[in-house]
């Protein structure tokens, strides 16, 4: 039995396949872009091509992310609460608190030992301390995106960047360049700023002893580190950090197909998905969990 989960995020798009045994088999990720529907179909698609499968081979599809609801191929849409906090307790255990830090929104999760959704917040300030938050930066210093957390690394102190606005954080850059600032030190401060907001953001559902970092910006050495240094602890930081919305997606699709529950959906399709009973973490006929 095979399985997918999507995760549709504001910036990227991700596909996951699963097999029986809950080993991920197969992976992609594209640019969410303007068409959100072509994003998922392409980021299936390649899962699909990476193992040489066609989707009719596929069990059952659950869609998640802001976008869930745009996966016209998908059996059933979860929330990225629900599956963040399952993707995360499956690959570290021991979780209670998730970080999950994408391009346009920030979360904070508080979690049972069985993955079970407790507490959890947004960042309420658009995109500050945000994947946004950090591009911004890059581009005013002119750096690609993936070299900004180890160029952060490398400064001996951090400099305090007042402003959380997406916005305004690109004149603040400006003015610290011209009053001499190292690249580096304001980078260290960008990382710091972002850190700051992202802690209290898990100390309002609560700050419990295992954090397990996920999101695109955790591939950022620079914020894990930053994150490290004010918590005084180490996060738990898996290689597929990126995939653990696509992942618990995945997941979920695998107990339901195990239930029996694929035929049915693809048989009455998505849209019957919006009028049985709610499952606790299931967003049906357009609500959210």
């Amino acid at each position: 039995m095979i399985v997918a989960g999507v995760d549709v995020g504001s910036t990227a798009t991700k596909a996951v396949l699963l097999d029986e045994n809950k080993s991920v088999i197969a992976r992609a990720l594209t640019e969410t872009g303007a068409n959100v529907v072509r994003a998922a179909e392409r980021a299936l698609r390649q899962s699909l091509h990476e193992v040489g499968l066609e989707e009719w081979e596929v069990g059952y599809i659950v869609g998640t992310g802001y976008g869930r609801y745009k996966v016209p191929f998908g059996n059933a849409q979860i929330t990225e609460i629900s599956c963040h906090a399952k993707g995360a307790v499956t690959l570290f255990p021991k979780t209670r608190t998730i970080l999950d830090i994408g391009g346009q929104d920030t979360k904070a999760i508080r979690v049972t030992d069985r993955g079970e959704v407790m507490d959890f917040c947004m960042n309420d300030k658009c995109a500050a301390g945000t994947g946004r938050f950090l591009s911004a930066a890059a581009d005013v210093l002119e750096l690609p995106l993936d070299e900004i957390g180890p160029v952060s690394l490398r400064s001996p102190r951090v400099l305090k960047i007042t402003n959380v606005c997406t916005v305004f954080v690109e004149a603040e850059i400006m003015n610290q360049l011209a009053r001499g600032a190292a690249v580096e030190e304001i980078l260290a401060g960008v990382h710091a700023s972002i850190a700051g907001r992202s802690i209290c953001l898990m100390r309002r559902v609560g700050l419990e002893d295992e954090i397990t970092f996920t999101g695109g910006v955790s591939r950022n050495v620079g914020m894990v580190a930053a994150l490290e240094v004010r918590l005084e602890r180490r996060l738990n930081v898996h290689p597929d950090a990126q995939f653990i919305g696509a992942i618990g997606a995945s997941l979920f699709a695998l107990e339901r197909a195990a239930h029996g529950d694929g035929d049915a959906a693809r048989a009455k399709g998505p849209a019957a998905e919006g009028g049985g009973t709610r499952d606790p973490g299931v967003a049906a006929g357009g609500g959210a969990a």
